[in-house]
C-alpha cells in the first residue's frame, strides 16, 4: 500500500471520527498526533486541513451532485469518501482526478456498502467533469 493511500485511510478515519463524535478536524488531529503507535502521516494532515478548509464548497459540490441523496443520509464513510476525493481533485494539483476517484471507490469497496463504490465514482465523476 502506497503512503498516499495509507494517508487517504487515516484522513478518512479522522473525518469519520470528527463526525461521530462532534470534534472540530483541528481538535482531532491534535487528539490523534500524540499517538506513537499510529503516527500522524503529514499528507492526512494536509487532506484533512484542505477539506475543513474548503468544506462550504465541497459540500455543495456533493449535494449538487448527489442526486436523490440528502448529504446527512449518506452513510459516514461515503460522506468522509467524497469530502477526501472531492478536495483531491479540486484543491491538489499533484493529484489526477482518476487516481482521487480510484482511490475513493478502493476504501469504500473496503469500508462502505456494496453499493458504494459506483455511487462515490458516479458523483466524483461529475465533480471531475467541472475541471475540464
Amino acid at each position: 500500500m502506497s503512503a498516499r493511500t495509507r494517508a487517504r485511510r487515516r484522513a478518512l478515519e479522522l473525518l469519520f471520527e470528527s463526525e461521530a463524535r462532534g470534534i472540530a478536524l483541528g481538535e482531532i488531529i491534535a487528539l490523534r498526533s500524540d499517538d506513537p503507535t499510529y503516527p500522524m502521516k503529514e499528507y492526512a494532515v494536509e487532506i484533512v486541513d484542505g477539506v475543513a478548509a474548503h468544506a462550504e464548497e465541497i459540500d455543495e459540490l456533493i449535494r449538487t451532485y448527489a442526486r436523490g441523496w440528502e448529504l446527512d443520509r449518506m452513510p459516514g464513510v461515503d460522506r468522509a469518501l467524497l469530502r477526501i476525493a472531492t478536495w483531491e481533485i479540486l484543491h491538489n494539483d499533484a493529484v489526477d482526478a482518476p487516481v482521487a476517484i480510484s482511490e475513493a471507490r478502493s476504501l469504500a469497496r473496503e469500508f462502505s456498502t456494496d453499493d458504494s463504490p459506483a455511487f462515490i465514482g458516479g458523483v466524483l465523476t461529475k465533480i471531475a467533469d467541472l475541471g475540464d
